[in-house]
């Protein structure tokens, strides 16, 4: 079921009550989150018990080698905020190519999802429909054998002490990285407070060219992704800005009369 159709969604739901059969529902073809839950929980509230979630990728403007883009970061949110609703990864649909479906369904697994879906046709030439991304039967047996099936948790007592040291660890980095963006932001305030006080605006469009230069450059030297940088600090320059404006708008003190 495609959720892009809330009256539909609404309809199915309703037809559905009281019967129990499994209900799939595929991610919207925009990247819209809370529209996939929002169906997902029309479902449950219809009273349907076997629930489940598809990935099938997403529609992103731009060039890309898939048929719709994974854009992985939405269905691991998914999965963090819906936990008890089986997630699968339909390869077949996001690569629209059955020379991408291993990478895609490999990266489901390391992931943690619960399944994939995959199209199987004995004569993918022939097919109807999608002919390009279906796998002939022994291509499929041969993929089933080359994907890797990841545990949920390590399960020996050395693993487990040893991931649990590690993690100790970052979370420790997480603290002082937390700290450095804390002073960052003090000192974010202390540039809007001269700003106000001379009159200059907020954005500041080559300033924010160098610093993301800085940042490519930066990145580059220690092995940073740096489109996971940039964005990044598209965050923090956000953030920079609306905390200028509030130092902008901040009301001057008033002068005692007496």
């Amino acid at each position: 079921i495609k959720p892009e159709s809330q009256p539909v969604v609404d309809q199915l739901a309703e037809a559905l009550k009281g019967i129990d059969v499994p209900v799939f529902v595929k991610n919207p073809v925009n990247p819209e989150l809370e529209l996939w839950i929002g169906a997902v929980e029309r479902f449950a509230k219809a009273g349907i018990k076997q629930l489940g979630a598809i990935h099938r990728g997403f529609s992103i403007y731009g060039p890309t080698q898939y048929r719709n883009k994974p854009t992985w970061e939405i269905p691991i949110e998914f999965r963090r905020r819906m936990p008890h609703v089986p997630l699968l990864t339909d390869p077949s649909h996001i690569c629209g190519r059955r020379d991408l479906i291993y990478s895609v369904a490999q990266k489901a697994l390391d992931l943690g999802f619960d399944g994939l879906m995959i199209e199987v046709h004995t004569q993918p030439d022939k097919a109807l429909s999608d002919k390009r991304q279906q796998l002939t039967p022994d291509a499929f047996g041969q993929l089933l054998c080359k994907l890797a099936v990841r545990r949920q948790q390590a399960t020996d007592p050395i693993s487990k002490h040893s991931l649990e040291k590690l993690r100790s660890i970052i979370d420790g980095i997480d603290e002082k990285l937390l700290d450095v963006i804390a002073e960052r932001m003090n000192e974010v305030d202390k540039v809007g407070e001269v700003k106000k006080e001379n009159g200059v605006a907020i954005y500041q469009p080559e300033r924010w060219t160098d610093v993301r230069n800085n940042v490519k450059q930066w990145a580059e030297e220690k092995g940073l992704s740096v489109d996971l940088m940039l964005k990044l600090y598209e965050v923090i320059h956000k953030e920079s800005i609306r905390r200028q404006s509030i130092v902008m708008h901040q009301s001057e003190p008033r002068i005692p009369t007496d």
